[in-house]
């Protein structure tokens, strides 16, 4: 985001009748507090348009906008400029003017320290344009082109090497993971993977092979695979990096690392296991830069984001998120915890492990070694005066007591719990011996989730599908309705694939939601004889709540997912 100063900023937004001067000194406080950009802020709330706003700005420093997803951009000249410092300075070497000059698209055009040094690396003038995070990104998505071309025969190179090193000398488990080509093969897999946004990285070994294959939006894909010959030393380098046991091959063994590569920082967390042919390693990516985003950002609507707003208003109770392991649980209780994270408000968290590094939080990891799990954390975090307290999952019957117990003695209390749905967390938590009393006397809402895949707005396109379909969409409304009278869209989208996507027709992920207010008919109904999983569904959805299905429905009426992604989620 452009960096201007808060005096600038407010000058532009009050000019143009956005916001007015104190609404923004208030959003200036807040911002500061929480080390967020203000721009981010005031786009995020709704109180501008992204465009707009890049609009103002641009007239206001007198420098033109760029849209890269418009323009024919140069690969020769792009390539001028390193990929590593392109992401770092936050810039796009685009194209060259008859004037000679770079024409160069940048996050903040006004830093002329940038604008000095871009010049003499690519030994010329350069005339800056403004561009959006989203407009870079389209940028750098064309040195993946490259990447692409060259990762498969780099991996081959290294593969190569590293055999013929074997056949040399057998070294110990240290040595081959210290292995050049070993290094090589770890350092480029892991730079393919971030630069192609996987968010899990598996190595598998198999009875002839090792297959690679990276998480993307959710999706397993097939990388590529490696002769077993080099697994040994895979694994060795692996372990090196997360400071595990490279003896250790008969159990289990979780560890951590750091990965940089061109301009990101990535938390790297590992999984190793032994498998039937060996060591299987799964590879969980963590930006370290990442923060917590919005509601708006994370697919909710405006009325559910009201539900969830007027749940955590409360100065006591719990709040629940459900969904299965992967549905952005976590990354739901951050995005509330950002809006809760204020100066009058302590709040402690307990988590395995900690996935956000937020300012103001105290944050505890698990540590079973140490004695340090969900429910004695718990315990020690009550004695730490806290205001609100987030427990990472409710896993047993210890945890969820002492969690309800806080919810009823004045603590705000937010949890994950592995639910299909928003009603089936109330028979949960009686399961895990919570009386029905206390569950209706504490729970202000239950959330549920899925995360489906985003249509690639680049190949986006329209389409009339033909009558099976619309029958298909008919049954699957019988099955999944609860019994409403639910419109099918009238319009339907799709991404025709690119490259840009992998021809794959979607690029990101967003949720789906379900919320459920927890309201006196319903507490009356979880302390009374005709409590059940399907009677408290049906008050749900008689008092307004908004099923997953539907809330994906919106979501493909809108153009911003498919049908077949919202089925795909719904029948996990």
């Amino acid at each position: 985001m452009i960096n201007l100063s808060n005096a600038r900023l407010k000058d532009i937004l009050v000019k143009a009748g956005v916001i007015d001067a104190d609404t923004f000194d208030v959003i200036a406080k807040e911002a500061e507090r929480n080390r967020q950009n203000i721009a981010d802020i005031v786009i995020s709330s709704g109180l501008i348009n992204k465009d707009y706003f890049y609009l103002l700005v641009s007239k206001a420093i007198g420098v033109e906008r760029v849209n890269l997803g418009a323009v024919s951009i140069d690969e020769k000249i792009l390539h001028l400029l390193p990929e590593e410092i392109g992401k770092t300075r936050k810039a796009v070497v685009f194209g060259k003017d008859q004037g000679g000059s770079f024409e160069v698209a940048m996050e903040n055009p006004t830093d002329l320290e940038t604008i000095d040094f871009l010049s003499l690396k690519l030994q010329g003038p350069v005339k800056p344009f403004l561009a959006t995070e989203d407009d870079l990104n389209r940028g750098f998505m064309l040195y993946q082109r490259q990447l692409t071309q060259d990762f498969k025969q780099i991996i081959e190179d290294s593969v190569r090497e590293s055999l013929r090193t074997r056949m040399k000398a057998e070294g110990t488990a240290v040595e081959l993971g210290a292995d050049v080509p070993i290094v090589a093969i770890v350092d480029n897999l892991l730079s393919y993977a971030i630069s192609s946004r996987a968010s899990d990285v598996h190595f598998e070994i198999l009875d002839d092979g090792i297959l690679v294959r990276f998480r993307i939006d959710g999706i397993l894909h097939e990388i590529i695979r490696m002769p077993k010959e080099i697994h040994p030393a895979i694994v060795a380098r692996v372990k090196i990096l997360s400071q595990l046991r490279v003896d250790e091959h008969m159990h289990p063994q979780d560890g951590r690392f750091r990965h940089k590569a061109s301009g990101d920082i990535v938390d790297v967390r590992v999984s190793v296991i032994p498998t039937f042919y060996g060591e299987k390693i799964e590879m969980r990516l963590l930006s370290a830069s990442q923060k917590p985003l919005s509601f708006p950002d994370l697919g909710m609507f405006e009325d559910t984001a009201k539900l969830v707003n007027e749940a955590i208003s409360k100065s006591y109770g719990m709040v629940l998120v459900c969904g299965p392991t992967g549905s952005g649980k976590t990354t739901t209780l951050y995005s509330i915890l950002n809006v809760l994270n204020r100066p009058d408000v302590n709040i402690v968290t307990i988590e395995d492990p900690i996935e956000y590094d937020m300012r103001y939080l105290n944050q505890t990891q698990v540590n079973t070694a140490a004695g340090i799990t969900f429910a004695s954390g718990l315990r020690s975090i009550l004695r730490q005066d806290p205001n609100i307290i987030m427990v990472g999952e409710i896993r047993d019957a210890e945890t969820a007591d002492i969690a309800v117990q806080s919810s009823l003695t004045g603590h705000l209390v937010l949890s994950s719990l592995h639910t299909n749905d928003s009603p089936a967390a109330i028979p949960r938590l009686v399961d895990m011996n919570v009386p029905p009393f206390l569950v209706a006397a504490v729970l202000n809402a239950i959330s549920s989730q899925r995360l489906v895949r985003r249509i690639h707005t680049e190949c986006i396109e329209s389409y009339s599908p033909p009558k099976e379909v619309y029958e298909s969409m008919e049954s699957q409304i019988r099955e999944f309705g609860d019994g409403k009278n639910i419109e099918i869209p009238k319009t339907f989208y799709r991404g025709k694939g690119c490259a840009a996507c992998n021809f794959t027709g979607y690029r990101g992920r967003l949720g789906i939601f379900e919320v459920m207010a927890v309201t006196e008919k319903m507490r009356s109904l979880i302390i009374g004889k005709d409590f059940n999983l399907d009677n408290v569904r049906k008050l749900a959805i008689a008092e307004g709540m908004v099923t997953m299905f539907e809330d994906g429905l919106r979501k493909i009426e809108l153009g911003v997912t498919t049908l077949e992604e919202l089925m795909r989620v719904m029948r996990e």
